[in-house]
């Protein structure tokens, strides 16, 4: 299967990263000694790739970075690089391919440490490939320190090297580097073709595959979350009963409450699951003895996987929360549908009932206010408002409208 299989509802982007693969197997074939490639070439050695959660930004970048590596002999009777069968194209799919480096953080940023690392990785010649590939999922994330640090290498490659920034937009990246990519922008997959891709890849039943489609509006992780994580439809039930539970200032705070100890409890299982292994791990590798005692000089690189446990744990919450937030605007617009008299597709069908109660009981005005709300809410956590205080206030303006 090649690789832009995976690439669901993005022909266009499709299409443009296969003319780019061909030119780049082109130069490396036919013109290893050249160090610039033709200006008339479709491919170049920096791409931003910008998208709406879930459109598959990173994973339009993982084929690409496949496809520089493909070896397929089909290549030389006309075939497009990206076979997905080959040892360039599997090793590279699955992460373990020498010269394609797939960076992502479970952080709140990367650093300017991390980042002169990758640096120095990209000045590098590929080890056994055709390109040196950098993906870098998270590029959102830089700091300015870091991003500063990135530029140079963005601006300067070294010959065969590919940088693949993903972002959610253009403005989330500095202006400097931003400059210096070649630009992709993915859009939020067409609801059938997640549905679709749910049934052949993942077996999921047809049924189950549409509602969850519907559910998450074209996002594709978030789909396959739901159709095959127990968990995740629980939690999602819990977050759609909130609008009809701030009639009062109690159940206000209570419901907020309750989002925040479920995001913290999902944040405390994550911890359980890697914190520990992580801890056991490094204490082996630095000679920890019996009783845990631990050599002399050990103790900064201890503190330092605590410290950094510590903001896994604060991402994770944060997520946890920001996904709660995307499922409420999602109830309250098709509550606004409803209102309107709209023709459109509502998301929570199975929450029908309730949205008509809504709809009937406030005006479009009062839902577009609360709508407002949860921007407002996702804003100030983004400014590191205390969680509890910004869901707070969310659900005190939800009961207001």
């Amino acid at each position: 299967m090649p690789v832009w299989d995976d690439l669901v509802g993005q022909d266009r982007v499709s299409a443009q990263l296969e003319a780019a693969a061909r030119d780049a197997d082109a130069y490396v074939t036919a013109a290893a000694a050249r160090t610039e490639l033709p200006s008339s070439s479709k491919m170049t050695h920096a791409w931003l790739f910008t998208g709406p959660p879930g459109s598959g930004r990173s994973t339009a970048a993982r084929a690409f970075g496949a496809a520089l590596q493909c070896v397929s002999p089909d290549r030389a009777l006309g075939g497009t690089p990206g076979c997905g069968f080959c040892d360039g194209c599997h090793t590279a799919l699955v992460g373990t391919h020498a010269d394609v480096e797939v960076v992502r953080t479970d952080l709140l940023s990367i650093g300017v440490k991390e980042t002169r690392d990758l640096v120095r990785r990209a000045q590098m010649s590929p080890a056994g490939g055709r390109w040196q590939v950098i993906v870098l999922e998270d590029a959102d994330r830089l700091t300015e320190g870091a991003g500063n640090v990135l530029l140079k290498a963005v601006e300067e490659p070294a010959p065969r090297t590919v940088w693949l920034l993903c972002a959610p937009s253009l403005e989330d990246v500095l202006p400097t580097i931003r400059s210096r990519c070649r630009h992709l922008t993915l859009r939020t997959p067409p609801v059938s073709a997640v549905a679709d891709i749910l049934v052949r890849r993942d077996g999921i039943e047809p049924p189950v595959a549409a509602a969850v489609a519907q559910a998450t509006q074209g996002h594709i992780g978030r789909a396959r979350r739901l159709a095959t994580d127990p968990r995740a439809r629980e939690r999602r039930a819990a977050v759609l009963k909130l609008p009809l539970r701030v009639a009062d200032i109690g159940g206000c705070l209570k419901a907020a409450q309750e989002l925040i100890d479920s995001a913290g409890d999902d944040a405390k299982q994550l911890a359980e699951e890697v914190d520990t292994k992580e801890t056991e791990d490094l204490k082996a590798a630095l000679g920890g003895g019996q009783g845990g005692r631990m050599p002399r000089g050990t103790a900064g690189v201890m503190k330092d996987l605590e410290d950094r446990q510590k903001r896994r744990r604060t991402r994770t919450q944060r997520d946890t929360l920001d996904l709660a937030l995307t499922d409420l605007t999602g109830f309250y617009r098709d509550v606004l549908a409803l209102q309107l008299g709209s023709q459109v597709a509502l998301s929570n069908v199975d929450q029908r009932d309730h949205l008509e109660r809504l709809a009937r009981s406030s005006s479009p005005e009062a839902t577009l206010r609360r709508i407002e709300a949860i921007s407002a809410c996702r804003e100030a956590l983004e400014r590191n408002v205390a969680p509890l205080l910004a869901v707070e206030a969310m659900t005190m303006a939800l009961r207001a409208g």
